[in-house]
């Protein structure tokens, strides 16, 4: 750890794993092979983030537009989240992670939503790195259940109009408890969030690198934690003399 005392390390890095069709493509190979690929880099950079110090760290695996997809694709990528989910139960004991999941659980099937609730239920005392897996998870969505959350506590007089805030509205989102991304990571050159933790980025700092998610591994995470490094954070203020 000490070369890496230099570096200003992020509390919390959000990443868009984009590229696995593309990387597949390349390889002329079905654009599963990709999914495949890139679900086994997941592991290396959970390790590797701990490794630098960061504490929370959250994935894009499955978006609320995915389901767009040719039917097959979805079909393959929701054999991946099955095989990862369960093989993750073993993987967050054996490295003191805690493991949960963010998006609107309703549209997976019955036995995704069951091994969401046992990974999450096995993770909760752990005190290693937290984990967030975004699936069926669309930003836009994530905002409007909140609000309709609210609404109802409202109408039931669980709070006063006076009390709402931006904390007292963040604690309504799926990542309550959760401190906004400091950094976002988009792999493959794409430079949008794509409805990606748009209440919770106001004041990230974006890198896009040209790597291809199933190529990001551990040193191309620390270049992006040198570029964070060089990053003003000012939050809408200025910069003292």
């Amino acid at each position: 750890m000490a070369q890496e005392k230099q570096l200003k390390i992020p509390q919390h890095v959000a990443i868009i794993m984009d590229g696995n069709g593309r990387w597949a493509k390349k390889r002329l190979l079905p654009r599963n092979a990709g999914h495949t690929q890139g679900s086994k880099r997941v592991e290396e950079i959970c390790r590797a983030a701990y490794d630098l110090g960061i504490k929370y760290l959250t994935i894009y695996a499955f978006s609320t537009e995915n389901w767009t997809r040719p039917e097959e694709e979805v079909s393959a990528l929701m054999k991946i989240l099955r095989n990862y989910l369960k093989e993750s139960i073993k993987k967050a004991t054996e490295n003191n992670m805690r493991v949960r999941v963010i998006g609107d659980r309703s549209r997976l099937e019955p036995d995704i939503q069951e091994s969401i609730r046992k990974l999450e239920e096995v993770s909760a005392g752990n005190t290693g790195l937290n984990f967030q897996i975004a699936l069926n998870y669309g930003a836009r969505d994530e905002m409007l259940r909140a609000m309709k959350r609210m609404a109802a506590d409202y109408r039931e007089g669980r709070f006063e109009q006076e009390q709402l805030t931006e904390e007292f509205f963040a604690g309504y989102l799926d990542t309550r408890g959760i401190p906004d991304p400091d950094l976002l990571i988009r792999t493959s050159g794409e430079e949008r969030l794509s409805n990606f933790l748009l209440w919770q980025c106001a004041y990230t700092e974006f890198y896009f690198p040209e790597v291809l998610w199933p190529d990001f591994d551990k040193d191309e995470l620390k270049k992006a934690v040198e570029q964070y490094t060089k990053r003003d954070r000012r939050f809408g203020g200025v910069k003292e003399e």
